[in-house]
Parts: C-alpha cells; sequence; structure tokens
C-alpha cells in the first residue's frame, strides 16, 4: 500500500484527480480559496512525485502531472486501513459505528442495501 497522505498532499490530489492530467496551474485552478501559492503547489507535487502518487510528462520547461492512483482505490485503501486499526477487520464493528454515530436506522441500511443491488446489477 502506498504511503497515506498527509491534509495538504491530499488537497493537491484532490485536484490532480479532478484535472485527471493537467500542468500545475490547472492544479492550482482547481483548488478552493484562499488558493495556496503556486511555489507551494509545485513543492507539494513534487512530494506526490517522490511518494509515487504522481507522475509527469515533460514538454520542455513543463511538466504534465497525472495521478498513479485512482480516486477510488486510495479511499479504499484508507477505509481498510481504518477497518483494521479501530475495528479489528471487522465489517460488522464498522457499519454498527458508522449507523450510530450517524444516527442510521434498519430502514437506511436497507435502502443502502437496494442501492448495492442496483450496483451489482448493472
Amino acid at each position: 500500500m502506498k504511503k497515506e497522505l498527509t491534509k495538504a498532499e491530499e488537497q493537491i490530489m484532490q485536484a490532480i484527480w479532478k484535472v485527471e492530467k493537467g500542468f500545475a496551474k490547472d492544479i492550482l485552478a482547481e483548488l478552493d480559496d484562499p488558493k495556496p501559492a503556486y511555489n507551494t503547489v509545485l513543492t507539494v507535487i513534487r512530494v506526490l512525485v517522490q511518494k509515487g502518487f504522481v507522475k509527469f510528462k515533460t514538454y520542455g520547461k513543463s511538466n504534465e502531472y497525472y495521478p498513479t492512483i485512482s480516486k477510488e482505490t486510495y479511499s479504499l485503501q484508507r477505509v481498510q486501513a481504518l477497518k483494521k486499526r479501530f475495528f479489528n477487520n471487522s465489517n460488522a464493528q464498522f457499519l454498527s459505528f458508522f449507523m450510530k454515530e450517524n444516527k442510521l436506522d434498519l430502514n437506511d441500511l436497507n435502502d443502502m442495501l437496494l442501492e448495492l443491488n442496483e450496483d451489482d446489477n448493472d
């Protein structure tokens, strides 16, 4: 599994996932206000490249960046790590906690199951 992202790295990765492939200015444009400085974005991107989350292709003096991991894959890895760390890797404990904390009832769970079944049938 790749390393976990810091808050700043995750913010930049969210923008990279949105643009899918882009230059630093494109990534900066996707960030919410107040935007970090351009050089800060470049520094964080450099760290993401070192960590293996991002690769780039060079065109003259400019680099076009793209993710090496999808948002869905990263999200799944983080949820699985959370489940393992806090819920003894138990789906039942994880779901029970999620339902209690979000005040979900069995009707909500049934709706989720119906939605999952619809996804499986697509």
